[in-house]
């Protein structure tokens, strides 16, 4: 050979080619006959090359086979150009699927002598993704079912929240009403143990009171559909400040509210959070003078919000029992409380994507800390609803 001649490739070394790769390869000329295959097709098809030249597919295949095998072909033929598709041919154990590439050959003159093919085995890969598609089928089916049960349980448990809210209500009423009455008009005739007793009966029918509010609240939190806004959180925690000074106005609470405070979420579950995280700040500096509540955001993030205050803090190993209900850290002999307010605020957060945390020491404040997913409440579906 001469330098710079090209090296020529021999019709051996290009069969040798064909018969080394794991596609099966063959050529057809126009009218459907076999002009060659390689060894993947003898193999597959149990048929020599020797033998299958100037046979169609109608000799190999069943008549539906072949028909297909025969359209495919025609439509490669007219199109002039590779033709990518998806087959069926049979196999030992059954039907295989192949990725086939069809191509027709061309002459000088750009006219087509014969057609050719190159299929891929893609059996096990389309069972997979038939498998997967049937799992994920029988999933969504299994979420569904789920989904259905959920929803018949809340709906249950919110008719029977409301039905032992309406029925403890009244007996509650009528216990501190007739306690008042008591207290009242028979005064004189109780010593001050009796006077005792009945003031006891008072607080607990109220604390009860209380703590069946609370448990509606925790029901609501949990189930009611969230309506998305833009929440100005400066005003909303001034506005729940003002409630608590009206409440308690003998009171003297030191206030610092950070200005342009926003959130995006629903404005009354928010409000909840902050009626919760605001009335524990009061709650737990009753006994600081002065007391001292804050509320702004971090220097880090300005979508993580703090509530301070230097109040009588608690001991963090207990830290992760703050958000259970009923779960108290404090005595009520000490501090009032259902135990069922931190339990709201996480619920609430936790609908919006978000997260709540603290940080205390005892004797020495506490902050409470919460962060509401803005990527995920950048847009609602119930807002189009």
């Amino acid at each position: 050979m001469s330098v710079g001649a090209h090296p020529t490739v021999s019709p051996a070394q290009l069969m040798a080619l064909l018969d080394h790769t794991s596609a099966v390869i063959y050529m057809r000329g126009l009218d459907g006959r076999y002009l060659l295959v390689n060894r993947e097709y003898e193999r597959l098809f149990k048929v020599r090359r020797e033998a299958i030249v100037g046979l169609t597919d109608h000799d190999l295949f069943p008549a539906e086979v072949a028909d297909a095998f025969r359209a495919n072909d025609v439509a490669a033929i007219a199109e002039g150009r590779p033709v990518r598709l998806e087959e069926t041919a049979p196999g030992d154990d059954g039907p295989r699927t192949y990725i086939t590439v069809k191509f027709p050959l061309m002459d000088p003159e750009h006219r087509p002598y014969a057609i050719c093919g190159i299929s891929t085995d893609i059996t096990e890969r389309k069972h997979a993704e038939e498998e997967v598609h049937r799992l994920n089928n029988e999933l969504e089916e299994r979420v569904r079912q789920r989904t259905a049960e959920l929803e018949a349980s809340t709906r249950e448990l919110d008719a029977f929240a409301y039905s032992v809210s309406h029925d403890l209500r009244a007996p509650l009423r009528s216990l501190a009403g007739f306690s008042e009455v008591l207290l009242e008009d028979y005064a004189e005739v109780l010593d001050d143990v009796g006077r005792g007793y009945l003031s006891r009966i008072e607080q607990n029918a109220a604390r009860m009171a209380r703590m069946i509010d609370d448990l509606l609240d925790l029901s609501r939190a949990t189930r009611v559909d969230l309506r998305r806004e833009q929440v100005d959180l400066s005003a909303l925690v001034r506005d729940v400040i003002a409630d608590l000074r009206d409440a308690d106005p003998d009171r003297h609470v030191r206030i610092a509210v950070a200005d342009g405070l926003t959130a995006r979420g629903d404005l009354h579950l928010l409000r909840l959070v902050l009626v919760n995280l605001l009335g524990n700040a009061w709650k737990f500096t009753a006994r600081r003078d002065p007391a001292v509540i804050e509320v702004d955001a971090t220097a880090d993030d300005p979508q993580v919000f703090a509530v301070r205050d230097n109040g009588a803090g608690f001991d963090m190993r207990y830290a992760a029992k703050l958000f259970d209900p009923f779960q108290r850290l404090h005595s009520h002999s000490d501090f009032e409380g259902t135990g069922i307010g931190l339990a709201i605020v996480q619920r609430i957060v936790q609908r919006h994507g978000g997260r709540i945390w603290a940080e205390s020491t005892i004797d020495g404040g506490a902050t409470f800390y919460f962060a509401l997913d803005t990527e995920a409440n950048k847009r609602d579906p119930l807002e189009d609803s």
